[in-house]
Parts: structure tokens; C-alpha cells; sequence
């Protein structure tokens, strides 16, 4: 039975590198150095061409790598995965540039700043100004710069496979580290709240969006990427065992998440192939199924049936539970508020959770990125999200072949609408759907003449 060796050993080294860190934290943070200069060194030396590449390899590993090191304690700051990548994106426009053709997101940049200033007039004696401008535009700017680089980029399809597989990598890690973490979860889930331990001992909405990212990625590999039964095998038992894990983090939105995109990836994938291919994407889909009922089935097991109850909104006892939202819609609300009150500038950047400290004792950071825009940055923020849902279409207005396009932008728009921007991969994966993606093939004309002229 063949497989790609390269693949595997990548798997088998960092589930190795996963066990390793539970087994010793301190490796987290030689880890993270090790790669930030491994990193560095592949985007330098790399050939002209080569350099966006090297620069989307770099940022997609840190991508999925960034929850880890959260977990972990490896990097050098909390906000370290969003800054990486930022670094990476300059540093590739640098030898690179940016298209021309970009601009709006050079606008969007600067419609940021005006909330800097209302917030230092607003903000309160007590709060960090430079830490929570930071916490809550650190994930805006790191979408605007991305967005810039990677506008109109061209990139093979082959190559935004690689892209997307060195984002899965580290998520692999991560997965093995939740598993020693807490092998038995029987002791832990005790009601259908979202559940730290069984995310690893960290925030349960990151790790369920990260093991989304996973889940997401695994099923992209066993549709496009698995030409053997092998590495079918491997992939449909990585699906299971990431989505399992996933599931009994009790926390919904990045497995929703994940569910959504691979619907919106098959349907515009399976529209764009040819019918030979069409009936591979049906047989296979039936197994998908199956791996996700079979993981499903294991999550209910092991949880004593509160997976289920926290799917239907019913609390441990069976009772459903009047929000379906646990208080995003109360935050929601309480920042549109926030907007009609001062609709021109907003209340400045990271003013709604220091009203809330203020008001209620407690600063809960908003889940919702756009209302947080909203509120915060008024008729800017308007523009700024005009900017960011439509200037995507454009790109696809020309380039239709792309059914990476609609998964990534559905990525985006449902991880800020239950996530905020908490972490990078909603910027980067919104980047990732400007690029020109293309079969890497030369066009016909050029065929053409190569053939006159041999």
C-alpha cells in the first residue's frame, strides 16, 4: 500500500514534536524560536519567484501553530502569531510589492487609526491603552497588510495545497498535545459548557477553531491531495480523531465553522469538475460522512451524551437553554448601542469591554467583530466593512475558477462572528481568498509559440 512518505513523516514528526512538548512546556519556546528562524532563513534564500511562496509557507505554519503556542507558553507574547505574520507579510513586499490594484486595503488601514485617538480620550484611567489598542487591532492590521500582499498574487493550485498543508501541520501537534492532556474526559465534562481541560488546559473557543482549521484542511487533503488508498486511510483516521477532539471542546462555533466551509469547498469543487472526477467526489463524500458520524458517535460515548445536549442548547439536565447564543447576542446588542450613540467616530478602539468593566465589574471582549467595529470606529467602520466584503468579489468577478475562493471568505466572516479576531487565521485565510489561484499550466498561446519556435 503506497504513500507519500514526505507527508507522513511530516505527520509523524509533529505528532512526535506534540507528545514532546506535554511532555516537557519548555520545548514550546525552542520550538517557536527554531521555526521563526527556519522560517526567516527559507524566505532569504528563496529564489525572486519563490518568494511569496516561501512568505505563504511561512505564515500559514505560525497560522496554525499560533493556538499551540498560546497553549503552550511558547511564544513570546500573547499577540506573537499575529506580529509573525505580519513580520513575514512586510518583509515579502519588500522583495515583492504590493498590487496597485490593492488600495482600498491601504484605505481600510487607515480608517483604523481615527478609533486610536477617540480611545485615548475615552479609555479609562485604569485601563492598559497600548494593551488593549493592541489586543483588539492587532488582528485588523495583521487582515490589512495580508490582504495587501497577497492581493492578486498569482499561485498555483499545487502550491496553495502546500500552503494550506504546512497550516495543518502544527495543528497535528497541537491535537496530540490535547490528547495527553487529558486522554479520559469522563472526569471533566460535567455540563454542556464550553470545557478548558478537554481543550488542553486553554481557551476551548480558539481550540475549536484551530482543530476547525484542521478538520477543514484534512478534508480538502482527502478529496484533492490522497491519490492512494494509504493516504486516504490516514487522512480519514486524522479527520476523525482532530474532529472527535473538536467536538468535546463543547465549543461550537469553530466545528460549525469547519462543517460550513467543507460544504461550501465540495459544492463549488465538485461544480468545476469533470464528471470523472465528479463521480470520485460522490463516492468518497459517502466515507466522509461516514468518518464524521463515526467521530460524532465517539464524542457522544465518551461524554456521556452532553455533546449531544450542548448541540441542542439543553444544559446537563436536559433543559433547553433560552440563548442559543451564551450571551453574544446581550454583547451584540450592547455594541450596536454603542454605534447609534456616536455614529461618526465610535466610542474608540477597546472602549466597549472597558464600558463593560465599568458597568458590570467584568471586561468580557466582544465575539463579534463586526458589531466591535461598529462601535468602535462608527461611519469608518461602515466603510471599513464595505471594504472587506465587497473588494473580495472583484477578485472573483475575474477569476472564477477558483473554488478555494467562497471557503475561505465563509472562514473569515463566520470565525469573526463567533471569535472576533482573536487570533490571526481569520486575517490570513481572508488574504488567502485574493490570490490569483491557477492550474500553473502555460496558456495556449504560449504553447503555440514554443511549438513555432522549436
Amino acid at each position: 500500500m503506497k504513500t507519500n512518505i514526505t507527508y507522513v513523516s511530516a505527520i509523524g514528526f509533529h505528532a512526535s514534536l506534540g507528545l514532546l512538548i506535554y511532555l516537557n512546556e519548555g520545548l514550546s519556546k525552542i520550538y517557536f524560536s527554531v521555526a521563526l528562524v527556519f522560517f526567516l532563513y527559507r524566505i532569504i534564500v528563496a529564489a525572486n519567484h519563490q518568494k511569496t511562496y516561501e512568505v505563504l509557507l511561512a505564515c500559514a505554519y505560525f497560522v496554525g501553530a499560533e493556538v499551540f503556542f498560546r497553549t503552550t507558553r511558547g511564544a513570546i507574547s500573547y499577540e506573537s502569531g499575529k506580529y509573525v505574520v505580519i513580520l513575514f507579510v512586510m518583509i515579502g513586499m519588500l522583495y515583492k510589492g504590493a498590487s496597485g490594484k490593492g488600495y482600498p486595503y491601504f484605505i481600510y488601514l487607515m480608517f483604523l487609526i481615527p478609533s486610536i485617538f477617540v480611545a485615548s480620550t475615552t479609555l479609562s484611567f485604569d485601563a492598559s491603552f497600548r494593551t488593549n489598542i493592541a489586543f483588539v487591532l492587532s488582528g485588523p492590521v495583521c487582515l490589512g497588510i495580508a490582504a495587501l500582499f497577497c492581493y492578486d498574487k498569482r499561485i498555483t493550485y499545487k502550491q496553495i495545497s502546500d500552503v494550506l498543508l504546512f497550516m495543518l501541520l502544527p495543528i497535528i501537534a497541537h491535537v496530540v498535545y490535547v490528547y495527553f492532556y487529558h486522554p479520559d474526559l469522563r472526569d471533566v465534562l460535567t455540563s454542556t459548557a464550553s470545557n478548558r481541560e478537554a481543550a488542553g488546559g486553554f481557551g476551548a473557543n480558539q481550540v475549536a477553531t484551530a482543530l476547525g482549521i484542521g478538520m477543514f484542511i484534512v478534508t480538502i487533503r482527502i478529496f484533492k491531495n490522497s491519490p492512494t488508498i494509504g493516504l486516504k486511510l490516514l487522512n480519514f483516521a486524522i479527520l476523525i480523531l482532530i474532529s472527535y477532539r473538536a467536538v468535546l471542546t463543547l465549543s461550537r462555533g469553530g466545528v460549525i465553522t469547519a462543517i460550513l466551509c467543507i460544504l461550501i469547498f465540495l459544492f463549488y469543487y465538485f461544480n468545476q469538475s469533470s464528471s470523472k472526477v465528479k463521480s470520485k467526489i460522490l463516492g468518497v463524500f459517502l466515507l466522509f460522512v461516514g468518518a464524521l458520524m463515526v467521530a460524532w458517535l465517539i464524542s457522544s460515548n465518551q461524554s456521556g451524551g452532553l455533546s449531544e445536549m450542548r448541540y441542542a442548547n439543553k444544559n446537563a439536565q436536559g433543559i433547553e437553554k433560552k440563548d442559543i447564543t451564551t450571551g453574544r447576542t446581550e454583547l451584540f446588542l450592547g455594541e450596536i448601542e454603542g454605534f447609534l450613540s456616536n455614529p461618526f467616530f465610535g466610542i474608540g478602539s477597546s472602549r466597549a469591554k472597558d464600558q463593560r468593566i465599568e458597568e458590570e465589574g467584568q471586561g468580557i471582549t466582544s465575539h463579534n467583530e463586526i458589531s466591535r467595529t461598529l462601535s468602535e470606529h462608527g461611519m469608518f467602520g461602515v466603510a471599513i466593512l464595505v471594504i472587506l466584503i465587497f473588494k473580495p468579489l472583484e477578485i472573483r468577478f475575474r477569476n472564477r475558477q477558483n473554488y478555494f475562493f467562497y471557503a475561505f471568505l465563509a472562514f473569515w466572516f463566520a470565525t469573526i462572528n463567533h471569535s472576533s479576531m482573536r487570533i490571526a487565521a481569520p486575517a490570513f485565510i481572508y488574504a488567502l481568498s485574493l490570490l490569483k489561484i491557477t492550474n500553473g499550466k502555460p496558456p495556449l498561446h504560449r504553447k503555440q509559440l514554443e511549438a513555432q519556435n522549436v
